[in-house]
């Protein structure tokens, strides 16, 4: 039997927030809005260059597009560091690398949350690589993500 999904905020985390956790955001926004659910899924970078206000990938938008999922032209990059609150309000966070695990830890105390690489909610080892300057692994990169999450989000009813 399946356990329902137990969380009500969800945190992508990524270097920058302009390309990866964007992708799995938007599918996770679509996801849950097909069924219906009011889960509140956000994303943002840790890494020492991760920005706030910087413009989502445009290979990211038309790698989605191509799947029918639009991401927002208006949204920009969000800085964890500058919004550690983000962090600590979330009921399930999933990032892109181990490294970025070892980001969130050294940057807040997060005690009793749960917290994967996308690939271990999935069910797998290891990280997702970044796309950005390599217009050619864009698919390669959202089509891994996708399958990830979906994986994990058999474990769970809805």
């Amino acid at each position: 039997m399946l356990t329902k999904f137990p969380y009500k905020s969800v945190l992508i985390i990524c270097s920058t927030n302009t390309a990866r956790s964007r992708i799995a955001e938007g599918y996770l926004r679509d996801f849950f809005s097909k069924k219906n659910i009011d889960i509140d899924v956000n994303s943002g970078g840790i890494s020492s260059h991760a920005r706030d206000g910087m413009l989502i990938s445009m290979d990211a938008k038309l790698v989605m597009e191509e799947i029918g999922i639009k991401l927002s032209d208006t949204s920009m990059s969000i800085d964890l560091k500058k919004r550690p609150e983000l962090i600590k309000k979330a009921d399930l966070i999933l990032t892109l690398t181990e490294k970025h695990i070892k980001e969130i830890h050294e940057l807040v105390d997060i005690d009793h949350k749960e917290i994967y690489t996308i690939k271990e909610f999935g069910g797998k080892s290891g990280d997702i690589i970044d796309p950005s300057m390599k217009e050619e692994i864009f698919k390669q990169v959202r089509d891994e993500i996708i399958e990830c999450l979906s994986e994990g989000l058999k474990n769970y009813s809805f």
